[in-house]
Order: structure tokens, then C-alpha cells, then sequence
């Protein structure tokens, strides 16, 4: 397993053990307590890593790139979709075409 996947591994362990815990006590439980906020978060924080990639800091990449991979993680666990279900869908997509993939889709 890579160092990326256990990282990602353990965060979202910590993150659903925050599910039902004080929002006083815990920014992980006020985000789950609150879906709408952690979206607006989520959301926040992609732009701030859009900025920085497209400034070219790659140490603002990294350090963004954590923060919106921590509320992506936060926004599943609201949600209740894991990780798996997460794979399933890239790995459904695996040997296509991500024009024909996109093409695919009914949007």
C-alpha cells in the first residue's frame, strides 16, 4: 500500500469516528453535524488548490491539495458514501476512454 493510501486510510478512520461527536468539541463532528457547511468547505478549498496550482506553488499545492482532500472525506462520510463505493465507480471506468467515459454520462 502506498504512503498516500494508508494516510488516506487513517483519516477517514478518524473522520467516522467523529460521526455523533460534540461540534463544541470536534471541527470534524461540526462538519459532519452540518452537510451543507462541509460542502461549502469542500468547495472553498478546491478553489484555493485551483489558485495555487495555476500560480505554480507547489507548496500551496501540497498543503491545499490535504485541506480538500480532508473535507472530500468529511463531505462521503455526511453522506454516507465510502470509500469503496468511491473505487467501484473509478474502477468501473478503468480501460475507457475518459472522453468516452464522459461522453457516456447523462448530464
Amino acid at each position: 500500500m502506498s504512503r498516500f493510501a494508508e494516510v488516506l486510510a487513517r483519516l477517514a478512520a478518524t473522520v467516522e469516528s467523529r460521526k455523533g461527536g460534540d461540534p463544541t468539541a470536534s471541527y470534524t463532528a461540526k462538519l459532519l453535524a452540518d452537510p451543507s457547511l462541509a460542502a461549502k468547505k469542500l468547495g472553498e478549498e478546491a478553489v484555493e488548490a485551483v489558485i495555487a496550482a495555476t500560480q505554480g506553488d507547489k507548496a500551496a499545492l501540497a498543503g491545499e491539495s490535504a485541506d480538500l482532500i480532508y473535507h472530500w472525506l468529511v463531505v462521503l462520510a455526511a453522506a454516507g458514501v465510502s470509500l469503496d463505493e468511491v473505487a467501484e465507480r473509478l474502477e468501473s471506468r478503468e480501460g475507457t476512454s475518459g472522453l468516452a467515459e464522459k461522453a457516456s454520462r447523462s448530464e
